[in-house]
């Protein structure tokens, strides 16, 4: 665990001394402000008693703490002789403030609502997702020791760690985000930090519908596919959107289900009354008390669930969930990796191999082709949008090879002159086996739905 010490206090020249000793007219001016608001912070810290232990999320502490902030910064202009224009004196007080209540040179870009991702590839290079395309940030960490105290900010409150003996974790901020942070001597360049932001208020169907992520026809579909307790994997590359249409999809649950989520980062937003959440646990400074996604999934069956959603299956807890799904746990919902419907059985095959149980590969492909209804595949593209490429309905077992028959597809055109993807999504107009188990449950769809272009052409699966 990384010491309780504040990084500030730990540095041999202060900010202000350094800005005294180069001289303020050969630095640049984000550099003296930064310089500013750092030795401003190293008195607050040396002014607040016990500061450590601070509860700074409380709001009469938060406005008493920001008061002192103000009464230091002024101190430290008048100590310098700085004349500050009031924007540069608002920029010094924001960093000193982002610092304290938040999460350092970053605090603007988690609270920044258009930032999808962030990627912090040492102190100097801070990149930010928008609309699904990079850009480089002129934001900077003073130092590796200052990417350093950011990570430890944010995963000493999950009671995680990381040091040269364990130096990768997975955490997640308050808001629900997902953080990875690696350092050295794995991260060559320098500590680096991923955060995936989700929003505080979570997608639904209609904001997937107006991204062009699929129709208004595919969500109704979805939407009854989940109601009548079909099992359903999500595959698709990385940030390709899966743990979002995995949120999108859950939120079809009907709130008399009592659903226990799985993941190794709590991430999903679900809006129903009766949901337990469960998260993985890595092991800790002996090496011991590990947690894993198979241990939760084991351990959910005695938890009387009636869905059972996995973040993603990675590793041998696949075994497990495909037995709860054939064992009478319909309805339940994971995502996987796989740059295809079909690579998604294969890989699923794969990981029932790693659960250490030695099975003929036939007997795993039943499994899979028994407990697996339907897989929605998504993309993204080079224009930043996600796409529902494909639904398929899992059809069975032929010989030895597993059967599937797309519902519907897009079609993709092309490009228009702003390089954006044109295409649609179309049905194929095929009619799903399962539609009679849709029925059964009270979900009447309309033939429409699965009408293509050419009427004529729709036919029953299979």
């Amino acid at each position: 665990m990384m010491s309780k010490q504040p990084y500030y206090n730990n540095r041999q020249q202060t900010g202000a001394e350094s800005v005294r000793k180069s001289g303020a007219g050969s630095q640049d001016r984000n550099k003296m402000i930064s310089d500013i608001a750092w030795e401003t912070l190293r008195r607050v810290i040396d002014t607040v008693k016990d500061y450590a232990s601070l509860d700074l999320t409380d709001p009469v502490r938060k406005k008493k703490l920001s008061t002192q902030a103000i009464d230091i910064l002024e101190d430290v202009l008048r100590e310098d002789s700085h004349h500050l224009s009031q924007v540069d004196r608002q920029k010094a007080l924001k960093q000193v403030t982002d610092e304290i209540f938040g999460f350092g040179p970053i605090n603007s870009l988690i609270n920044d609502s258009t930032v999808t991702e962030i990627m912090v590839n040492g102190p100097n290079q801070i990149f930010v997702e928008r609309e699904g395309k990079l850009f480089l940030t002129d934001i900077n960490f003073r130092d590796d020791g200052h990417v350093l105290h950011t990570i430890d900010k944010i995963i000493t409150p999950l009671g995680r760690r990381i040091d040269e003996s364990s130096p990768m974790v997975d955490a997640r901020l308050p808001d629900g985000s997902r953080v990875n942070a690696i350092i050295p001597p794995l991260a060559i360049k320098g500590p680096t930090i991923t955060i995936r932001k989700f929003s505080t208020d979570p997608y639904t169907s209609e904001d997937l519908i107006s991204f062009g992520t699929m129709t208004k026809e595919i969500a109704q579909f979805l939407k009854a596919c989940v109601r009548s307790r079909l099992n359903i994997i999500i595959s698709g590359g990385s940030g390709t959107g899966k743990t979002t249409t995995l949120n999108v999809l859950s939120s079809f649950i009907p709130n008399t289900d009592r659903i226990v989520t799985i993941e190794d980062a709590a991430e999903l937003q679900l809006r129903q009354d009766h949901v337990v959440s469960l998260e993985s646990r890595p092991p800790n400074i002996e090496g011991r008390g590990t947690v894993t996604i198979r241990d939760l999934v084991i351990n959910s069956l005695r938890m009387r669930p009636d869905r059972i959603v996995v973040g993603e299956a990675r590793g041998g807890e696949a075994l497990d969930m495909l037995q709860a799904m054939n064992t009478g746990h319909d309805g339940s919902i994971s995502t996987v990796h796989a740059n295809t419907a079909r690579d998604a059985l294969a890989r699923l095959e794969t990981m029932v191999l790693m659960a250490g149980i030695e099975l003929p590969v036939r007997a795993i492909r039943e499994q899979v082709a028994a407990a697996v209804d339907m897989i929605i595949h998504i993309q993204r593209y080079s224009d930043g949008t996600r796409k529902i490429m494909r639904i398929s309905e899992v059809l069975g077992m032929e010989g030895d090879i597993i059967t599937m028959q797309d519902i519907f597809l897009f079609k993709h055109s092309g490009l228009n002159e702003k390089g954006s993807i044109m295409g649609k999504h179309v049905p194929t107009g095929i009619i799903p086996k399962f539609m009679e188990k849709l029925k059964l449950s009270g979900e009447n769809l309309p033939m429409k739905v699965f009408e293509d272009e050419k009427p004529e052409k729709v036919r029953w699966g299979g």
